[in-house]
């Protein structure tokens, strides 16, 4: 697929991309590379995932990272239970065959027909769990020391996001493609909160692009992404389109504004929002 038609294609699923990132988006998938996204909170790096999986018509597997995660959560585990209890019965079982085996994201991945696994945040694991990934990024495969190595059945497509709360290893980014997407210019912010509210007038439109972009001018303890964008656009559709009044902001802050301490810092600094 050109880079051309993932930019078509992707627009198909309501996801506007970039020149740049429909490069990596395609090598990704041709050189059958896992593709690292990084990018500030909000930005739409999970989403993309999910419009790859949908322009190739794949399913999608989502391992959602956190401290602590480990390879009982993310690539297997045996189901110790009915191990015993088929050891109670038959002394000659093989405990660790694969009837016994529980597949986690990275496992099912491996074992589907090609699907798209989005391993998200994976800044907020460890860095003993980047360790575990490393030769599934490199190999698409894990060796399961009871079993053996099981390989994918088809080429997967990989997605890593990382909103950089924490520096990754060498090793992962080494085997990994890369691209950083930040939040979108307003031009391209409205073109895509105009994908999902089209009912939305311009003028509220760019009304609130805007107001959007100065909150996030204001050090925020967590600035609103494009997600919050698009639901404040959503919610004028939803309300009637009662344009972007005072009353109309200062009722619908919690679309975009998440943090009570950033609550008040806005409705003191609400008609400075207003003016844009």
């Amino acid at each position: 697929m050109s880079t051309t038609q993932w930019v078509e294609s992707l627009q198909s699923q309501n996801y506007l991309i970039d020149t740049d990132l429909a490069v990596m988006v395609g090598l990704a998938v041709d050189l059958n590379r896992p593709l690292l996204v990084e990018g500030p909170a909000g930005s739409g790096k999970t989403e993309l995932a999910y419009a790859v999986a949908g322009v190739l018509g794949r399913e999608l597997l989502r391992l959602s990272c956190y401290e602590g995660l480990d390879a009982s959560q993310a690539l297997y585990d045996w189901n110790y239970q009915r191990q015993l209890l088929a050891l109670h019965q038959n002394a000659e079982v093989n405990p660790f065959s694969a009837e016994f085996l529980v597949e986690r994201p990275l496992l099912r991945a491996l074992h589907s027909q090609g699907a798209v696994l989005l391993i998200d945040e994976v800044d907020r694991s460890d860095e003993g769990f980047e360790a575990l990934l490393l030769e599934y990024l490199a190999d698409q495969q894990i060796s399961i020391p009871e079993w053996g190595t099981v390989k994918a059945r088809a080429p997967l497509v990989t997605v890593l996001t990382s909103n950089r709360t924490r520096p990754l290893s060498d090793a992962l980014r080494r085997r990994c493609l890369y691209a950083y997407l930040d939040w979108p210019n307003p031009e391209r912010e409205t073109d895509i909160v105009a994908l999902h509210a089209p009912r939305l007038k311009k003028d509220t439109l760019h009304r609130l692009v805007g107001a959007v972009a100065c909150l996030r001018s204001w050090q925020l303890v967590k600035p609103p992404g494009l997600a919050e964008t698009i639901d404040w656009g959503r919610t004028q559709e939803v309300m009637g389109s009662p344009g972007f009044s005072r009353d109309w902001v200062s009722q619908t802050l919690g679309c975009v504004v998440k943090d009570a301490i950033d609550l008040d810092t806005v409705r003191n600094r609400l008609d400075e929002l207003l003016l844009g």
